[in-house]
């Protein structure tokens, strides 16, 4: 999935070149590159499918330029997940009804790889066996309030769900924690085809509706012009709300893989390496009086700081955010006040 505007790495990501396709760890690749050479060892290039904007198609093919053209599958418009999920489904439906889906965005951090692909390669042979819809869950070290979490009905490596739930305050995410049976919501699922078909057809029969009117299209020269009348009457509807709520059939593997949904400059903040004073800095930089800041800066730039703290700064060739670290979530609250004079460069 590599749909996303990623508003949250503003203004680095913007609408015309987000978060996915830029690097923004530092190691000379996208995240949307990263992501194919994590499942590449498992999963033939040929296998994969790239569900993104139809504006972003050319970057798709340029960053995976193992890929056809025709497995860049292009919404006309987002609508969140469930509509992207069965976008695939469907195509899948029409070229490979028998596969296993692993249904992974485009833009997360993962630290260990190989125990990533052992435990989804278990996650395959479990889905692949039942009928089930599979989700992971990393096993949380901290009470975090940024992410869901998935209480589990059992011990054990894969077990049942009892239930979902939204981000937490502090003190629930506390009581999450101590609990011991709940984890961090990955957004990562593995289902067979048929499985995801038929719960989508039980919990979101609209949805399913929409695509099974046109099935015979898929995998066919009807395919654009079918999935822009989808996607024109499709509602907006994540896969979590609209299906593994509801259904009965959810499992979670328990994972702890090093993972980071790398979602904030703040989260950018806490996977990155510091110095003695908590700065994430520039090679080029000399600090005065300076902790627990976040300085990113475009090119080889000189950047001297003098008695900040607890700030991000983040310069790019013509835009600059100065935030402090605590106030991050009124990034939105500014691309909001910003878009109605932008002239689609800055937003």
């Amino acid at each position: 999935m590599a749909g996303g505007i990623g508003s949250r790495f503003w203004p680095a990501s913007r609408r015309h070149l987000p978060k996915q396709f830029l690097d923004i760890l530092g190691t000379g690749k996208s995240f949307i590159r990263h992501t194919f050479e994590r499942f590449a060892p498992i999963i033939p290039a040929e296998n994969f499918l790239v569900v993104t904007n139809a504006a972003y198609r050319q970057l798709v093919l340029e960053q995976l330029p193992e890929l056809r053209p025709e497995q860049v599958l292009c919404e006309p418009v987002g609508r969140n997940t469930a509509p992207c999920i069965a976008y695939a489904a469907f195509r899948l439906k029409a070229l490979q009804p028998s596969s296993t889906m692993v249904v992974a965005p485009s833009d997360h951090f993962i630290f260990d790889e190989e125990e990533f692909r052992r435990d989804i390669t278990s996650c395959m042979e479990f889905a692949e066996a039942r009928d089930a819809l599979v989700t992971i869950g990393i096993r949380p070290s901290r009470p975090d309030t940024g992410y869901g979490y998935i209480q589990t009905a059992s011990v054990g490596e894969i077990s049942p769900v009892a239930s979902f739930r939204e981000k937490p305050d502090l003190q629930t995410a506390m009581s999450y924690l101590a609990a011991g049976n709940y984890l961090w919501n990955a957004g990562i699922f593995v289902w067979s085809t048929q499985s995801i078909l038929a719960a989508l057809e039980r919990h979101l029969p609209e949805v399913y509706g929409l695509f099974a009117k046109r099935s015979a299209a898929f995998a066919s020269p009807d395919e654009r012009p079918a999935v822009e009348e989808i996607f024109s009457r499709c509602p907006s509807i994540s896969i979590d709300y609209g299906v593994l709520e509801r259904a009965a059939n959810v499992f979670v593997r328990s994972s702890d893989f090093g993972w980071n949904d790398v979602g904030t400059w703040g989260s950018l903040y806490e996977l990155s390496a510091k110095d003695a004073d908590g700065n994430v800095v520039p090679t080029f930089s000399k600090l005065y009086d300076t902790t627990d800041s976040l300085i990113k800066v475009a090119g080889k730039k000189v950047v001297v700081v003098d008695s900040l703290h607890d700030y991000i700064v983040v310069d790019t060739p013509d835009a600059l955010l100065i935030c402090p670290r605590s106030r991050e979530q009124h990034i939105k609250q500014v691309l909001e006040d910003l878009t109605p004079i932008d002239d689609g460069r800055f937003v």
